[in-house]
Order: C-alpha cells, then structure tokens, then sequence
C-alpha cells in the first residue's frame, strides 16, 4: 500500500527517543516462534489479491505477549486500534490528551511494515460525561477541536492512513440514533465531522461505519442514501465500512456482495472492519464448520468487489474477544482459539485468500447412510450422516449419475447441512446419488454408499388431487386480502395451488392471479371499495389439476380519507433449516396517518419463530400476529416502518411465510 505525504505543517511527530525506545520494543529481528500453523501468511495471501489483512489490536497483550506479537505481525498487514482511539482513550477530560496507547500500537505497525486504521472519533458510546452535557455551540466546538487533535496528532505518520470519522449513526429501523450528538447538533453533525476530519488530515481515508448493515435492509438502505447525500453535498467522505458482526443462530445476509457493489457504485470504497463470527457454546465441530463457511463467505463478498479494500477481523484469538462478556451464551468468534491455535476459520480464511493451508491433510471419513425420501416426478431429498473431521467438515459434495448404472457421477450440488433436495428431474427416469465431505484445507473424503432413485411418471400419474376446501378471506384492506384453505390430497403428492379471481359479486370470468405452494396466499393491489370473487385449485407434479374449492366474495374497504395500510415480506437470508424475513414493510396507503397496525401471517407446518426485533409477535398454532412495539405505531400518509423475524424450520423445507396482510385500527 502506497504511503501517503501530508504537509509537516500539520504533524506532531514523537520524540525521537520515544519512537526509538518504542521500535526497541516491537522489532523482532529473528521470530521467537512460528505461528501455530505453518500456512501462508494472511497478509501475504491478501496482498496477492490487493486486498489489505487486519486485526483489532489490544494495548495489553501486544505489549506482554510475546505470542500474541508473533502472530499480528506474522499474519496481519493493518491493524486497528480496540480501544486507544476512542475519545475515553484521548480525551478523557476537556482538553487534556493522551495518546500512549495509540501511540504504542502506531509504532508497533510500523515497525512491522502494517498500516492503521484509526478508530473512532465521534460516537455516542465510549465519549466522556463531560461532552455529552455541553450546549451545542459548546459540543460542535469540542467536536472538532478533539478531531483536529487526534487527527492532527497523526497527520504526518504514513501508517495512520484512514479514520471512522462517525460511528453507529443509525437506529435498526434506519433512523437517525437517538444519541446526545443527533439529540444536541441534529443530523448536520455527520458532514461537520467529516469536514473537520479532512481539514486535519488532507490525504486520509475518512469512512462511515456501523453494524447489521452487511445485507440490504432498511439500516443499510439509510446509511446508502446518507452517503449518497453526503457525496452529493461535497462532503469528504471516502469510504463505508460494515462492521460484520455476524452470529451462525441468525443466518449469514446472502446479499452482502450485492451490497458491497451498491455502495461502491457510489464513488466510494467498502472494507469489513470488525468481522467476527460468534457461535452458540460450547464449541462442536458442527458450529466450527458452519462459522468457517461464514468467513469463507465474507472473504469471498470482499474479493468478489474491488472497491472493498481488505476485511479487519475484531482481534484474533477468542482469549481476548469481547464476545463472550457482551453475549454470554455465545463466543468462539474468532480464527485462534485461547491458546493461540488455528481453527477451521482460519484454515478458511487462508483458503479462500487462495492459500493451500498445508498443516491439514487428512480428508473427512465418507458419509454413510444416505437415503432418498419424498420423490416425485421432479425432484427427491437426500439425507445422510455426517462425516468426521480432524479440523472440521465444512459442506458435502453430492454427486448424481444417470441411469441405475453406467455413466459418470457428477457435482449436482453442494449443501452444508446433511440434506439436499435435488430438482429439475425428469419423470419416469432413474438416478444415481453418492455424496463426499470436504473440509477448509480442500482435503474430501470417499464417497458414501450409492442410492438409486426413480422419479414418478409424468404420464402415468392421471389422478387429480381432491378440491381444496374450507376457502375463507381475512385481513381485508382497501388494497388487499389474504385468503386460507384447507390443503387438498393426492395419491402421489399435491406440489401447489392457483388461485383463481373473478370481477364483482356475479359474472365475469375467474383467471389464475397467482399460486401458492402452501394453504395460503395474499392478494395485493386491488381497487378500494369493489368486489372480487376467488376459488382455488391445487394440482400435482403430473400436471393433473384438482377441482376448484368454494368460492369466497371479498369487498375491499374504501381508500377515502382514512389511514390503510400494506404489507411487503422480503426474504433476506435462508439456510438449510431457517430463515430471516427483513425488511417486512408496513406501509401506510391512506391519506392520514395511522396510530396503529396489525400484520398476519401464516408460518408452514413445521416452523417456528425463533427470534424477532421491532414488533411485538404473538403465535397461535401456524397464525401468526404483528403489532408495534411503541415507538413504531404512527406512521404518517405514504411513510413505512418495518420489522423482522427468524424462523427455524426442518432440513430441506424451503418453504417460507406467506399471506401476508395489515390491517389498521
């Protein structure tokens, strides 16, 4: 990474016996010892890839530990300071500054050819008493004078290379924080730092960071229209980070590459800066493959970007995490265990930086017991049990051949799980199926024992599914309705239901406006105050269509002068066995505001809520009921809210929530 020039004007440079005795300290002439690996660095492996490596650095151990030292400048090419950054750490009291520790980890990156990321200079936590009951003139004025300092101090030092200027600015909803900077200097804070920031500093990388903004989801969305308006408005803002402090209990966001992207069609650049994985304790070899497949998964987002510079990871070894203290059923978040032992996160970090980690050598034993269930014309689902690992299996391989023998067998598949659904069959045809384990150093195992399948004929199926029964509509607003039934029969297997809509009380002709793959579905965009008919039929995967049910009229309320509301579900991220639904955005579609709302919604046989922020939920059998939670129930004309849920549900069952409808006091 180029080192940039800053006008000697504007440095404060330590005493040259300060950084001497300092540089005594932390060069290393000859390793003490070696990694507990033997792998390629990470740095050298991200360098490769033009990409940076880093770590979040505590003052204690790199100062104490001398294996705690080997590894950060063995492994890591930038480094963040934890805490010594912080305003606590600089300023404690008005104008008094101390910079020992910052100092400390500066030099200790320098002498080991490692850049700095400074963190953080205005945030609502870790900022002392004294500044959060100053008049606002008094704030702004505190605000940048500690920003010219701490900036200013570091100016002229080529590692220091880039600052979070501002820090957790966004409620999860994606509204301004309500902290004593928003409460005190309004929005308008945000661009004053970012411009005291630059005038410290004219060649620093200045970011934005702030946590659950990895996916696209209404914080992320807020904090992309923030950078969009601050660019927009000149502002200096250079780059976004997404702190990524992810937890294997609530699914991994599927769509960070897509996010990464967006923000980088900004203008600026995107870096991971705190990454850390928690998992639920105790370790298992399980947990230890599904958190590595999550850092696979977040190197894999970054390299996928060139605008995302490189990843931090929020330390390195879980002996000094702050996982455990913050969340205390859960910890392991990080790639060295307590001992300073590599784990499967690392060997996949090293992996998916394109290194061949050569301390794992030994393959996963084979699966064994694989079996097909649920067959049908198109598809069938595997299971087995899972294979053995010295380190850790992180997904299976799933081979399929045509034919009950001959051919050759083929990757159809991967699955971290020990389940697979297999589509896009053709009836009336045989398959052969073997799955094989691989672990995070690339090593796979044998092959399991082989299933033959054969897929029911498409032709030879000629019985229709009974007619669905029991067709009633609920949740009705002036723009939809949701509507229920009783599931149909079949001799092979019901595979989904239209649903059929006619005009008015009377006539008209009913066309297919939609299907549905449970016992549900929700209607949108209808005319307010008018009339609609419905029938619903299910059908198999022989094509053969089932009768039609009872018809249900359903009259829309009117879309006058009073407050309706709509609702759209997204489905964020999905596993083998759960999913998260967020944003699920209610939205006012009257013309006054609304002071209240309930949202309804079916879960499939076999799910469960497991988690849920930003409305109060309330669970009867597969009904499931949304109200607000206080702070979210008036909306105003033409404004949404939203909120989330997590469900788990059985392997291999992709089915998710549906029938969707709101409904306002």
């Amino acid at each position: 990474m180029t080192h940039r020039s800053v006008p000697v004007a504007r440095s404060r440079r330590l005493a040259p016996v300060a950084v001497a005795a300092l540089l005594a300290a932390f060069v290393v002439p000859v390793l003490a010892a070696e990694p507990a690996n033997a792998a390629t660095p990470l740095r050298t492996l991200a360098a490769a890839k033009n990409k940076f490596i880093g770590f979040a650095a505590a003052t204690g151990p790199l100062a104490n530990e001398s294996a705690y030292r080997t590894i950060a400048q063995t492994e890591f090419s930038q480094i963040t300071p934890e805490n010594a950054m912080k305003w606590d750490s600089t300023e404690p009291s008005d104008n008094q500054y101390n910079f020992s520790g910052a100092d400390q980890i500066v030099t200790f990156a320098a002498a080991n050819n490692q850049v700095v990321h400074g963190h953080t200079l205005v945030w609502h936590s870790q900022t002392p008493s004294w500044v959060q009951s100053l008049s606002a003139s008094a704030m702004r004025t505190a605000m940048n004078d500690h920003i010219a300092t701490v900036v200013g101090h570091f100016a002229s030092n080529p590692v220091v290379q880039s600052w979070d200027v501002v820090n957790e600015v966004f409620d999860e909803n994606g509204g301004y924080r309500s902290s004593f900077w928003y409460n005190t200097l309004g929005s308008g804070f945000i661009a004053d730092a970012f411009r005291a920031a630059r005038a410290a500093d004219a060649d620093a990388k200045l970011c934005i960071n702030d946590y659950n903004v990895e996916g696209i989801n209404a914080k992320s969305t807020a904090m992309y229209n923030l950078v969009n308006t601050l660019k927009g408005q000149g502002v200096p803002i250079d780059c976004v980070g997404l702190q990524t402090h992810l937890s294997t209990q609530y699914g991994f966001p599927g769509d960070m590459q897509q996010n990464i992207a967006r923000f980088a069609a900004l203008g600026v650049t995107v870096r991971i800066t705190e990454l850390d994985i928690r998992i639920p304790t105790p370790r298992t070899a399980a947990k230890d493959a599904t958190q590595a497949q999550y850092y696979t998964n977040v190197v894999n987002a970054c390299l996928a970007v060139s605008a995302c510079t490189g990843i931090t990871i929020w330390g390195f070894t879980d002996k000094y995490s702050w996982v455990p203290d913050t969340f205390p059923s859960e910890g392991a978040a990080l790639i060295y265990d307590e001992n300073y032992q590599v784990k499967p996160s690392y060997t996949a970090v090293n992996t998916a930086l394109g290194g061949s980690p050569n301390n794992d050598t030994t393959a996963p034993s084979a699966p064994s017991n694989l079996a097909a269930s649920g067959t049908t014309s198109t598809s069938t689902t595997l299971s087995w049990t899972a294979s053995t690992d010295n380190v850790g299996v992180t997904g299976y391989d799933i081979l399929r051949a045509p034919g009950t023998s001959g051919g050759t067998f083929a990757v159809v598949g991967s699955s971290t799980t020990t389940s697979f659904t297999n589509t896009g069959l053709t009836a009336a045809t045989s398959y052969r199926y073997q799955v094989r384990a691989k672990d995070a150093a690339g090593n796979t195992s044998a092959v399991s024992n082989t299933v033959t399948v054969t897929t029911s004929g498409g032709t030879g199926d000629t019985t229709a599914p009974s007619a669905p029964s029991n067709l009633a509509a609920s949740g009705t607003t002036a723009s939809g309705t949701s509507l229920s039934w009783t599931g149909s029969t079949d001799n092979v297997g019901v595979t989904g239901y239209d649903i059929l809509r006619a005009p008015g009380t009377s006539g008209g002709t009913f066309a297919v406006v939609g299907t549905s793959t449970t016992t549900s579905y929700a209607d949108s965009g209808l005319s307010a105050a008018t009339s609609y008919r419905y029938q619903v039929r299910a059908k198999d995967a022989a094509g053969n269509v089932s009768a039609v049910s009872n018809t249900v009229t359903v009259t829309t309320l009117s879309g006058g002068g009073t407050g309706g509301c709509s609702v759209t579900a997204t489905v964020q991220t999905s596993w083998g066995n759960g999913y998260v639904m967020d944003p699920v955005t209610v939205k006012n579609t009257g013309t006054s505001s609304i002071t209240g709302w309930t949202v309804t919604f079916t879960l499939p046989a076999g799910h469960t809520i497991s988690g849920s922020w930003n409305g109060t939920v309330t669970v009867s059998g597969q009904n499931v009921t949304v109200k607000p939670v206080g702070w979210n129930s008036t909306v105003a004309p033409g404004a949404s809210v939203a909120f989330g849920f997590q469900v788990s549900r059985p392997n291999g069952d992709t089915s998710t929530a549906s029938g969707f409808a709101c409904t306002t006091p």
